[in-house]
């Protein structure tokens, strides 16, 4: 049987295609493919035999391209995931896969929920991210650009804490009600449990709850030096017990508004100048 591997060279800083290719010693017949060329995956998938399965090779950003790249094309065939990305979120969300072989995922790819932000709807796999974590990803884009060195967004949102970035006051309704919260650090709203590379932001969340519920995470109304301590217990989910500044809600229709822009990221991708996003739940189909 053929597999076709789809990867994306500029994943896993640029080493997307090697870790790719590491799969010749898994499939004995494989044909790679560039997702970075495909222009049109109607055509791409139609063009394929249905039994031939694909393995889509990359990290979060990755995943989010394709998920949107598909959106109205039911996929007619197995869509394998080899997780090759630097952060791998979606990874650290399923106990049950170590992520040495590639896994089946067309049950995860369905029916997602979906964000608009200035204007445009994205579906999204893992989360939606709007304070330090958008400026994270924002500064981490503009090192990119100028050195081929590892990003250490961890340096970036310790910096940030410190000194650069600048809280907002936040007003957040979550299924018509609305709520108000002052010096916003964080407002991400959640599918999964992960996201930044390992930080488990809202631990009670299941993505495969049958309702589709997502969960708004608030780290709010401190100052920088006490959010700065409370901040790296949010890598074992600790971050919760903290009620004073964490507060998570959870619903279906998920409205967030800064009272000043900022960028937000999606899934890893940066959409910047931000001041409000809409995240919309999907139920799963019935059959």
């Amino acid at each position: 049987m053929t597999y076709h591997i789809l990867y994306n060279p500029l994943s896993a800083n640029g080493s997307g295609e090697e870790k790719a290719k590491s799969l010749s010693s898994v499939y004995t017949d494989t044909v790679y493919h560039d997702v970075t060329k495909i222009d049109d995956y109607a055509a791409f998938f139609a063009a394929l035999p249905a039994d031939e399965p694909l393995v889509l090779c990359g990290g979060d950003g990755t995943l989010n391209c394709f998920i949107n790249n598909i959106e109205g094309i039911e996929p007619d065939r197995e869509i394998l995931y080899f997780a090759s990305g630097t952060g791998n979120d979606f990874l650290h969300d399923l106990p049950d896969q170590s992520g040495e072989t590639p896994f089946p995922v067309n049950e995860y790819i369905k029916d997602l929920p979906t964000v608009t932000v200035k204007g445009k709807t994205y579906r999204f796999l893992n989360n939606v991210g709007f304070g330090i974590d958008g400026y994270c990803c924002e500064v981490g884009d503009e090192l990119r650009k100028s050195s081929d060195k590892p990003v250490n967004y961890t340096s970036i949102a310790i910096k940030g804490l410190l000194f650069h970035y600048k809280p907002t006051n936040a007003k957040i309704t979550v299924d018509g009600k609305a709520y108000s919260f002052k010096k916003v650090w964080l407002a991400p709203t959640m599918k999964g449990r992960f996201y930044g590379g390992g930080m488990m932001a809202t631990p009670e969340q299941d993505r495969k709850n049958p309702d589709g519920t997502l969960s708004v995470m608030l780290f709010h109304g401190k100052g920088r030096l006490q959010t700065l301590i409370a901040f790296p217990s949010i890598f074992k989910g600790e971050h919760v017990k903290k009620t004073k500044m964490v507060t998570v809600l959870t619903g279906k229709d998920i409205k967030v508004e800064f009272d000043s822009p900022a960028a937000v990221q999606v899934d890893g991708e940066t959409v910047l100048g931000v001041t409000e996003y809409t995240a919309t739940a999907r139920v799963k189909a019935t059959v």
